[in-house]
Parts: structure tokens; sequence; C-alpha cells
């Protein structure tokens, strides 16, 4: 069987090629250390697994599976259930406070995985605030909730196989207010709503190192997943990550530079955004994407999705008659209606696409609001 080879030192370079869908990687992960070599070993395997599950195209909603057996120190991790069925770590090296591992990974993608056979999903996210904002005084960084905002959009545009961000807003989002949210999400083509805020970003000195003046800092978040179609409330998490604050105590920080983002904290906080978009991936990647009907007009149906959300021309749907109501404690339920209707995509935009339906005589029953669901190729 024939194999790739493909080395990781900060880019990708595909030495081999193969026409397998199995393949492996030798792949170089990094990490800063601050609280243990063994953290720092743990964090620099996460990245080498994650690289090389990204290249390949496999399911990275597995990832947090493998998380708790790579916390553990062996030269050698087997796998079975999953599409990465071996590591072999072949050599750990410290250089200038980072921990460089380098790993050879086999990797078998599946061909059927959920972001394989149906779009990506439309998320509206929430700008993250600060809770306290006095934490934010050590380097004059209040405008990180912000910025946070911008890296885990970038990090969900970048690697996630199963959302597109449609929009981002400032709007507060509120779980007491369900008819609000489904309002904003249908607005802005979202089917979930992402919400969050820093609850911890205090600092201390940490006496255990040759440096007496080290500064420890915290970055803790919390997340909140919400049904842009009935405002239910989905997923909650925190997240906490501690690394070294490596600037003057007096010195104001942009939060938008290189500066910030390539030091060990900036570092730590991607790695929470990454966590992130990974539990999104692994809660709900496998949920149906259901685009919407936007308008009609004859035998042509547009819908809210389009390029960037994986349509391509001659992609087949189901329609279902949307027939959602509010129950007696007034909360909204989705109902869907399955119909005989089934349209084939004929142009694709950016963000929406048109589609032909299949039975010209059953055109006329198709209303805005109707949703559909992609059709597995035979």
């Amino acid at each position: 069987m024939s194999k790739k080879y493909l080395t990781l030192l900060g880019s990708l370079c595909l030495l081999l090629s193969s026409q397998i869908s199995a393949a492996w990687f030798e792949v170089t992960g990094t990490a800063v250390q601050l609280e243990s070599e063994s953290t720092a070993r743990k964090n620099a395997l996460e990245d080498a697994v994650f690289q090389a599950m990204s290249y390949a195209g496999a399911d990275i909603s597995s990832f947090s599976y493998l998380q708790p057996y790579l916390a553990t120190e062996h030269s050698e991790y087997q796998f079975s259930g999953n599409e990465v069925r071996h590591v072999m770590v072949l050599k750990t090296q410290k250089r200038s406070g980072k921990v460089y591992l380098t790993a050879r990974i086999d990797v078998y993608p599946s061909a059927k995985t959920c972001h394989k056979v149906q779009y990506k999903k439309g998320l509206l996210l929430g700008e993250f605030a600060i809770s306290y904002p006095q934490h934010a005084s050590l380097g004059g960084v209040y405008q990180l909730g912000e910025s946070f905002t911008s890296i885990l959009k970038r990090q969900i545009e970048r690697n996630s196989q199963s959302f597109v961000v449609s929009n981002t807003t400032r709007v507060p989002i509120s779980a007491g207010q369900p008819s609000v949210m489904t309002m904003l999400a249908e607005d802005n083509d979202a089917q979930y709503i992402i919400s969050g805020e820093i609850t911890d970003l205090t600092s201390t000195l940490d006496q255990k190192f040759l440096r007496s003046d080290q500064i420890n800092r915290q970055f803790a978040a919390n997340i909140q997943i919400m049904d842009g179609k009935t405002g239910e409330m989905l997923m909650q998490n925190n997240y906490r990550e501690v690394a070294e604050w490596p600037f003057s105590r007096v010195s104001k920080l942009d939060t938008t530079s290189a500066r910030f983002w390539q030091s060990s904290y900036g570092q730590a906080v991607q790695r929470v955004s990454r966590n992130m978009m990974l539990d999104l991936e692994s809660t709900l990647s496998c949920k149906a994407s259901l685009p919407e009907v936007v308008n009609t007009y004859g035998n042509t149906v547009q819908v809210n999705v389009g390029r960037i959300h994986g349509v391509e021309s001659g992609d087949r749907l189901a329609l279902w008659h949307s027939a959602g109501f509010i129950d007696q404690h007034g909360i909204p339920r989705n109902r869907m209606i399955q119909t005989d209707i089934t349209l084939t995509v004929d142009r694709v935009y950016e963000k929406s696409a048109e589609l032909l339906v299949e039975q010209p005589d059953l055109a006329g029953s198709i209303q805005p609001g109707d949703l559909l669901t992609k059709q597995l190729q035979k």
C-alpha cells in the first residue's frame, strides 16, 4: 500500500502523493512550557494530532475523544473505532521555553462522516464581553473581548468542517428571550447562535521559577450555544488556561497585534478558541443542516446557503414544510412535515443558491420558510 509522508514544521509540506485515503504523517507540534513539562508535552502532542487530522480531512469532531488518552505519557498510542489509528512519538525537544514534539500519525479518513454528507451550518457569533473590566487593567487589554471574538471567528473559518460564521453581532444574547433570538438568527441566516464571556484575567507572581518577577495570567471564558430556530439552549461550557505574561507590568498592549498573539499568553488564548471550535464540532456536527427557502418564483426556489456552505451545482434536496408552533408554556417548537418535492441546485452564489423544482405541478405549495435537507448521492 502506498503512503503519504508529510512533515509539518510551522507549515505543511506534502512530499509524496498517493491515490488512497489512508495516510501516515510525520508532524511536529509545539507548546509553551509553563506549569510542567508533562502539560507542555500533552499540548504539543495534541497540536501535532490536530494538524494531521485537519490536513487529512479526518473528522475533527472525534478529536475530543482522543484527548484523554493523549494526556497519558506513552511513546505509542493505538486507537480503534477512530480515524486516527496509531500515534508514535519520535522525538521531543525543549528550546527557548517551548516543547517541540514530532510524531508519526496514521490517519484513515472516512467518506461518510457528517461534515462530508451535509452542508455547513451558519453561526451568529455574539461579541465576548469581559465580566470584570478591572481584570483587564494589567496591559490595558480592555479590547480583549472584541479581539477574542475575531480570533474565534477566524478559528471557525479556517478549521471548522461543519460551520461558517454568518455574521457577528453586539446585540445582547439572552436565553430568556427565545422569540427575539430566533428573529435575530433569521435576520442573519444563522442556524445557531453563540455567545460568551471572558470571566477571569487575573495574574499572580510565580516564585518557583528562576526569574522571581515572572507573572502568570489566567484566561477563563464560557460559551453558550442556542438553536436559532427555537431559541433553545443546546450547550454551555467553561474553559481555562494559564500562561506566562511576558510583558512589562506598565506596558499597554494592542490585542490585535502579532506581538500579543505570538506570545505565550496569546498562544494559550488561541488554544481556548480551538477547544471551543472542537466542542462545537463534537456536539453539533451531526445535527442536520437546514437550508431555508427565502424566495420562490415559478419553478425556481432561492435558498439561504451557497458556495461557502459547500453547495454545488447538481445537488439534490428534499423539501419539508415548516410547521413550527408555540406550546402551552410559551416555548417555540420546531415541526417539519416531509413532502414529496425534490429540487436540484441550478446556480450557486457565495451565500445563496437557486434550485429547480423537479415536480413543477407542486411548485405552488412551496413557501418562504420551508426547509430542505440534502439527499445523499447514490
